[in-house]
This record gives structure tokens, C-alpha cells and sequence, in this order.
């Protein structure tokens, strides 16, 4: 699974939207303490950057060592690489001990996790009571009544190469286990619904498509998702390459504490 970020991690550090800053806020009212944070699959660092405004230390750490280079500093964050082979208790005292984490945060990365064995880790490095587990993603991006068909029949076009594991992002982490006791922010089952606001250039929303899994697959394949023709038509639809647009990514959150 790693190689397949390993691949886009150039593309992803620009293409990613910006998660609002007062879900930081949200979830950092919910801990009693704010001692030691853990981003699990934080890619380029960008919610480790934010969690860290409002925690003493954070963990930040990846399967994607490729991911992990494009990382941006910050004195508060300490990236480590955890492959996929490290065990339980290993990755436990990699990232601290037990009863130590008071927030534990997972952005657009917890659906290709091994869930019952992440939730397990979770669930012992939480503090008890205080620590709170934050997951979240976005699966649509609203541009214009124009733009937004073309964009639906480009998505179509990627159906059939994307990982299975991208499904619970599909749904809108609608179905995915979450076992954790809600704190107001999502629980498991009802997730709450979010919007991320962003402006836009055409070619960093192109970037953004191209650094999809199911793009580099296809190409990988032999076959391109987007050709001059579809660059074209989502351009026209977009109303010029030189044009900036707000866009709002459909988000959602489930966040909980460890039940008794």
C-alpha cells in the first residue's frame, strides 16, 4: 500500500484542500489535556502542522517513506516511519505508551488502515478519561452547475481502478466501524457532515486529480484517465485555465473516546 503514495507524494503536497482551522479548535476543547498528539498517516504533515497549535508534541507518522520527505517542518512534530510488517506493541511504544495520547487524528487515511488492528493501537495509547480519536475525509469536491457534470463523468471513468479500500471513503465513512463513544462530532454510523471552502486555479485542481490513486493506476495500465480531449472539455467547463474558483470540498468527521 505504501508504494501506491509513494508514486503521487509529489502531487499530493499541493493538491490536498485546507482543513479548516476550527476543527483543531473543536477537537482540542474536547481533551483534557494537550500534552502529546498522534497524526497516524499524515502524508505530507499538514494536520500534524495544525495539531500542533495546540498540543505540546506530536507524532506524525506514515507507512510512505517517500511521504514523509515531503513533510513540512515544524519544532513540535516528529515524523517516523512505521511499515506496515512493525507489530502492535512495537508501534505502541514507537509512538509513546500506554495511557499517554490525549488526541489521536487521522485525515483522509483512515480507510486503507487495517482497522482492528489501528482501533486496538488507538485504543490502548489513549488517555483514559481525556483522550478523543479523530478521523475524517471528503469524497466530492462542488465547483459550478457547469463544471460539476463534467467532473461527475470524469469520476466515472475512474470507478473501475480504485482500491477496494476506497469504498468507506465513497460512502462517506457511512458504514465503516467506528468504535468509539461520540463526543458531538460524528459517531459511528452518523457521521457529521463538513465543508471544506478553497480557491481554486484550474491546474491545482487538475494536480489534484492527478495525484489520485485510481489516475496512476489506470496509467500504469496503459491507460490515461486524462487525456488532452478530457483536460479540455474540464477546462472549458471550469471557464479557462487562468481562472480562479471557490470550491467546497464534502467532508465528514467521526470522533469519539475509548468507552468504558
Amino acid at each position: 500500500m505504501a508504494g501506491l503514495f509513494d508514486k503521487q507524494a509529489d502531487l499530493y503536497l499541493v493538491a490536498r484542500p485546507d482543513y479548516p482551522k476550527e476543527w483543531y479548535s473543536w477537537l482540542a476543547d474536547r481533551t483534557l489535556r494537550h500534552s502529546l498528539a498522534w497524526d497516524a498517516g499524515t502524508g505530507n504533515g499538514q494536520a500534524a502542522i495544525a495539531v500542533a497549535e495546540h498540543y505540546e508534541q506530536v507524532i506524525a507518522t506514515d507507512v510512505s517513506e517517500a511521504q514523509l520527505e515531503q513533510a513540512m517542518h515544524h519544532p513540535r512534530v516528529k515524523y517516523l516511519h512505521l511499515p506496515l510488517s512493525m507489530s502492535e506493541d512495537h508501534t505502541v511504544n514507537s509512538i509513546g505508551s500506554e495511557n499517554s495520547i490525549d488526541l489521536i487524528t487521522v485525515a483522509q487515511a483512515v480507510h486503507w488502515f487495517d482497522l482492528s488492528s489501528f482501533y486496538s493501537i488507538a485504543k490502548r495509547l489513549l488517555r483514559k478519561p481525556g483522550g478523543i480519536i479523530a478521523v475524517w475525509g471528503y469524497n466530492d469536491v462542488l465547483v459550478s452547475p457547469t463544471f460539476d457534470p463534467v467532473m461527475k463523468r470524469f469520476h466515472d471513468t475512474t470507478l473501475p481502478y480504485w482500491h477496494p479500500n476506497i469504498q468507506p471513503l465513497f460512502n462517506g465513512y457511512k458504514t465503516m466501524p467506528f468504535p468509539f463513544d461520540g463526543v458531538g462530532l460524528g459517531s459511528e454510523g452518523e457521521p457529521l457532515p463538513l465543508d471544506i471552502p478553497k480557491e481554486l486555479s484550474f491546474h491545482g485542481f487538475l494536480g489534484m486529480l492527478s495525484s489520485w490513486s485510481a489516475v496512476i493506476t489506470a496509467k500504469e495500465k496503459g491507460v490515461d484517465l486524462l487525456p488532452d480531449q478530457m483536460v479540455e472539455e474540464l477546462e472549458n467547463a471550469w471557464g479557462g485555465s487562468e481562472l480562479i474558483k471557490p470550491v467546497v470540498y464534502k467532508a465528514f468527521m467521526l470522533a469519539g473516546k475509548v468507552r468504558p
